[in-house]
């Protein structure tokens, strides 16, 4: 065994083979395997092997896409089988709402150019003829669907890397990883130590104590999962002899299961509502090619319901019953990236579809260690979107619920309750009690919008216009007409100090930093141009500087600072967390309340629009920033969170003789779309750069170098080839919730990033992205929305104020 290696990837299931593969196709071929016993053991050998490209995420699924694509080429590479078998997938609708699901789903496949559709039940019976069709309403068509070996595919993968010159070593356990001074890593294993550059987390079911050995505990669950091989079906056997084809798969919501062909039989899969988590706190090194006990007790629910939606499987015998465990983060999404805080020590993990997604997330993985970035838009699995409070216990809870929930359809106004409240702000019980309704913001609990008086204060989930809609409605008035508070907590909070944080700060952002007592917007680029970070920034004095950010990205944005400090520890950065909390108080009547809970001066002259200053307000030490998100005068004021209580108070004291009212993140959200307002995550990621998104006046192109400024000068040079647009939609009972395609000329051209009702300007808003040379103010589009297009146009300037004066009232 060689004694060091470029990299070194812990686990051979099918994400380590392909980790490995795709290493050696961008040029690095000093890497190494090690397996503790046979490739695929742990999960991958075991697995159902079904694959698909559709992902509630349009950016995961063009990674899934791209997987399944590869399967030929590892085929001609390796000449190794795949066993690949590809047949049309179908999801089938019971109920109304799945219905709409189903639709939704196939609009937002259009722009990434998926070839799926609506169709009957009817003719949903030529591809899986045992549908039993007075349950069903209708159904989804992808016609890139299919099964394959999980073993020959793995194995695939595994040839083709040591032909590109990988090494592979089997019954090679990794028992402790330990970082050296340079940054490099020392790998123990059974066989002696190896020296790695770069190491990877590809353990699988043993990704959490692999995580451990370098201080670090990963938020992936196994969970147990059944599925029953059933004997030969004489109606199998009759529709492939009369079509010559194989049956196709099936998704069935209401009984929770997935169905296939294999040989003359079926497979049939259940995630049920009674899911057992399997090793909850250490995996056992000694587990290998093992099966767990059935249970069929467990999924007996599901399987009554499957039986009736497809009686042809109610008299088949059952051949046998895999019962084995599967990783999962709380969301379902992979964990991929570097780790914030280790360098070189990578995770690619909690990667519950291998066979839909193991390829693309080798790309990415591969991408990113070579090139320095992903090269595609992988925030939906980067393992940077969890922070601190994904707890062990935390992590067992929602894994539970997401693999319960594995065939349910999530509305975009449904909040999970799993494992919350987790993090909570003084005001917890203060909002609660006043009606709130409360999210959860990357584990925090924040007020979504608030209950009238007598009315439950809950979600009725849908796609449509809820019982929101009229408290949010008066939300948003009360702001633009007299004075609104709202809580701010869930923000990220930085301080950057040191003697050289203005020349850091510079060499980050595009924009120049403010003077003493001054704000500034910048957006953040990568080395391509493309935008990684939208932040606030004040400076308070001389090498002391505050930073608000995405709260959301703090772990990704604090792992991009720490790769960027300088080494001779001239700048420190600190994520304040719930260190630093706050509340916003905006609307025409917010100064009026301000200058009545302090001695300072807050006149429009001597508290300037984007001013900071540290203040006394309502006898609380406060942090003011003159600034809001709703577009309308308003103020950010922050405090310790032992403050915010009574801060909370002096404000409703002083805000009662104007009406006061308390507003929440969905009338925020509303607020500035009428402003044109963009948001990290939606309008403002990784994809996009900043001409393209319509943030040119904060980036400052003849002022000293920054990261990403030779590829933004170009895009300046070559003008943006799509442009971010603002919408008015002619729509009916629905908004658009994002990712739905725009049409022009019967043509997709483009996706909506957000949208919603602009309850003050009443009409119905959208954002999103289309090629620039279309953007003319007459031009005619229509958004889809449930599957409808519906008429829409350009807006050229925002609805609301479009010279900006309220804010600076």
């Amino acid at each position: 065994m060689k004694t060091s290696a470029q990299v070194v990837v812990i686990g051979g299931g099918v994400v380590g083979c392909s980790a490995l593969y795709h290493l050696t196709k961008k040029g690095w071929t000093d890497v190494l395997l090690l397996e503790r016993d046979q490739l695929t053991s742990g999960s991958t050998w075991h697995a159902a092997g079904g694959f698909h490209t559709l992902n509630g995420d349009p950016n995961v699924a063009m990674l899934q896409s791209y997987t399944v694509n590869l399967y030929k080429e590892l085929e001609e590479k390796s000449g190794q089988s795949c066993g690949m078998h590809k047949s049309p997938g179908i999801m089938l609708a019971d109920t109304p709402e799945r219905m709409e699901f189903l639709k939704m789903t196939v609009a937002r496949g259009r722009y990434l150019g998926m070839e799926t559709e609506i169709i009957s039940v009817a003719e949903a019976k030529n591809y899986f003829p045992f549908i039993e069709d007075r349950y069903f309403i209708g159904a989804l068509l992808d016609p890139n669907e299919g099964h394959l070996d999980p073993s020959g595919t793995t194995y695939a993968y595994a040839k083709a890397a040591k032909l590109a010159g990988a090494q592979i070593e089997i019954q090679t356990m990794v028992e402790g990883l330990e970082q050296r001074t340079d940054g490099s890593w020392t790998v123990r294993t059974n066989k002696g130590d190896i020296h790695a550059e770069h190491v990877v987390n590809c353990g699988g079911l043993w990704a959490r104590e692999v995580g451990r050995m370098v201080g670090i505990e990963l938020p992936v669950l196994a969970m147990e999962h059944m599925y029953l091989v059933t004997d030969d079906i004489p109606e199998v056997t009759a529709f492939n002899k009369a079509t010559g084809k194989e049956i196709g798969h099936v998704i069935d919501f209401g009984a929770e299961s997935y169905l296939r062909q294999e040989g003359k039989g079926m497979v049939l899969g259940v995630y049920e509502q009674a899911g057992v988590p399997w090793s909850t706190r250490t995996t056992p090194w000694s587990f290998g090619q093992e099966l767990l006990q059935p249970d069929l007790d467990r999924i007996a629910p599901s399987l009554e319901i499957a039986f009736k939606h497809f009686p042809a499987l109610e008299n088949a015998g059952i051949k046998r019953v895999i019962n084995g465990p599967f990783t999962f983060a709380p969301d379902g999404n992979p964990l991929v990236g570097p780790v914030q805080g280790l360098r070189n020590f990578w995770c690619a993990c909690g990667v519950m579809a291998g066979f839909s997604q193991g390829g693309g997330v080798g790309l990415a993985l591969s991408n990113w260690m070579v090139d320095g970035d992903p090269g595609f838009d992988i925030w939906g699995m980067d393992v940077a979107r969890y922070g601190s409070w994904a707890t062990r216990d935390y992590t067992q809870a929602k894994v539970r619920e997401n693999y319960s929930r594995r065939f349910r359809i999530r509305f975009p106004n449904e909040e999970l309750p799993a494992a919350r409240p987790q993090q909570t702000t003084p005001l917890y019980d203060a909002m609660r009690a006043q009606g709130a309704v409360m999210g959860d913001s990357w584990g925090m609990e924040t007020p979504l919008w608030f209950a009238p008086p007598g009315e439950k204060a809950e979600d009725v989930v849908s796609f449509h216009r809820s019982n929101d809609f009229g408290p949010i409605g008066a939300e948003c008035r009360a702001v633009r007409e007299a004075v609104g508070v709202t809580e701010i907590a869930n923000f990220a909070k930085y301080r950057i100090r040191g003697a050289g944080a203005e020349a850091w700060l510079l060499g980050m952002m595009t924009n120049t930093m403010p003077k003493d007592g001054r704000l500034i917007l910048t957006p953040m680029l990568n080395p391509q141009g493309k935008l990684i970070g939208d932040f606030t920034i004040a400076r308070l004095a001389e090498g002391d500087y505050m930073m608000w950010g995405s709260s959301q990205a703090q772990v990704y944005h604090m792992r991009w600072f720490e790769q960027h400090l300088p080494a001779d520890g001239s700048v420190q950065i600190e994520a304040l967390g719930m260190k630093l909390i706050g509340l916003s108080i905006a609307g025409p009547k917010a100064r009026e309340v301000l200058a009545a809970m302090t001695d300072d001066d807050v006149s429009n002259a001597a508290f300037k629009f984007m001013d900071c200053r540290h203040m006394t307000i309502g006898n609380v030490p406060a942090l003011v920033n003159r600034i809001t998100y709703t577009g309308d005068l308003g103020y950010e004021i922050w405090v310790a969170p032992e403050y915010q209580y009574r801060l909370y108070q002096a404000i409703m004291a002083a805000g009662q003789p104007h009406g006061i009212r308390n507003f929440g993140m969905r009338a925020l959200l509303c607020l500035r779309l009428e402003k044109h307002f963009g948001t990290w995550y939606r309008e403002f990621r990784p994809i996009y750069g900043p001409f393209e998104a319509g943030l040119d006046r904060f980036v400052k192109l003849d002022k000293p170098d920054f990261i990403g400024k030779v590829a933004a000068l170009k895009e300046r040079a070559d003008g943006p080839k799509r442009t971010r647009v603002f919408l008015e939609v002619d729509a009916l009972d629905a908004d658009v919730m994002g990712d739905e395609p725009i049409w022009v000329d019967g043509q997709v051209v483009g996706w909506v990033t957000s949208g919603g009702y602009g309850h003050f300007v009443q009409q119905s808003l959208a954002q999103g992205y289309i090629p620039t040379a279309l953007v003319r103010p007459d031009l005619r589009l229509e958004v889809e929305i449930l599957g409808e297009r519906r008429p829409a146009r350009l807006q050229m300037s925002p609805p609301l104020d479009p010279d900006a004066l309220r804010m600076r009232m």
